[in-house]
């Protein structure tokens, strides 16, 4: 009996020594997470937690925490991408606004000192002091357009819309233009007619845009083609030119907000570099996708697709 009563009280000292070691065990994994984690935020760093356990929970809760590291991370990284992004923005449009007002005081100050001034000289000046206020409102309303765009501001509604005539008006806005200085135009749009879930005036701006766009990069290239395809699900417009096209390199930068090509501060190429930026939120809000390719005086093409409706 007195044997039994001692094997009992083993084994029960055994089992509480047991859970103290494993209660101080876990006491130490728990103050080694508190402390790592402290480290982690005060310091910014990329660190995980990396600790070796049996305890199956804690595994749990460590696989989840470095779950939400890595998210945080992620949603760090996005910031600073968009504070750097913002902040080339506000540079490139304080460079855009000065610009223009820079001429036109310069144009304001010619008419108002220089007394002798002829009648035609005045007008020829106010003629390009308000050209150049234009280019400032253009500058500021695509400014508020992608802020609207992307603060979710601006509501498109959204309904069936007939891609075939849209297509077809957006070229003829350019055709005789593009003729006119020698530009071969290629027009591939079926005769049946395509329906898809859209807007008509942010489709238009869509076509617009690539289409103006092809124009000021493609020059060189003198050819502008505009493609419309469909498949069962989506429609596809197609438009390209044969101009010096884009560098791989930068291909994936072209929709960022305020991305020139490099001579875009040429007075030939100049640009807020917001029009594709818009372009791509407007394919976006409609529920589109928008890509890229270019092969630098062969073919630079920008495709958008949306969802077509067969009914």
């Amino acid at each position: 009996m007195i044997t039994l009563l001692i094997i009992i009280i083993f084994i029960l000292i055994c089992i509480i020594l047991f859970k103290t070691n494993v209660e101080k065990k876990r006491n130490n994994t728990l103050k080694y997470i508190q402390n790592k984690l402290n480290k982690i935020i005060n310091e910014n760093t990329n660190e995980k937690l990396l600790v070796e356990t049996e305890d199956k929970e804690l595994k749990k809760i460590l696989v989840e925490i470095n779950n939400l590291l890595d998210f945080n991370q992620k949603i760090l990284a996005d910031y600073r991408k968009k504070e750097i992004s913002i902040s080339k923005m506000l540079s490139n449009i304080s460079h855009d606004l000065k610009t223009p007002l820079t001429v036109v005081l310069g144009y304001i100050e010619t008419i108002k000192l220089d007394n002798n001034i002829s009648k035609d000289e005045r007008d020829l000046l106010l003629s390009n002091v308000y050209t150049k206020a234009l280019e400032v409102i253009d500058l500021i309303n695509e400014f508020f357009d992608l802020a609207k765009l992307e603060s979710g501001d601006k509501d498109i509604t959204i309904s069936r819309v007939n891609i075939n005539e849209i297509c077809r008006k957006s070229i003829l806005e350019f055709y005789e233009n593009l003729t006119s200085k020698g530009y071969e135009v290629s027009i591939d749009i079926p005769s049946t007619n395509i329906y898809v879930l859209g807007n008509l005036d942010a489709i238009h701006r869509i076509m617009n845009n690539l289409i103006s766009n092809a124009i000021k990069y493609g020059s060189d290239g003198k050819y502008l083609g505009l493609k419309l395809t469909y498949d069962d699900n989506c429609s596809y417009v197609e438009i390209c030119d044969k101009g010096k096209g884009i560098e791989e390199i930068n291909v994936d930068r072209v929709f960022e907000r305020m991305y020139t090509l490099e001579d875009s501060r040429n007075k030939l190429y100049q640009g807020s570099g917001l029009g594709l930026t818009i372009t791509k939120r407007l394919v976006e809000k409609l529920g589109g996708k928008i890509s890229l390719e270019s092969k630098p005086y062969e073919k630079t093409s920008f495709i958008f697709q949306l969802k077509r409706i067969t009914y």
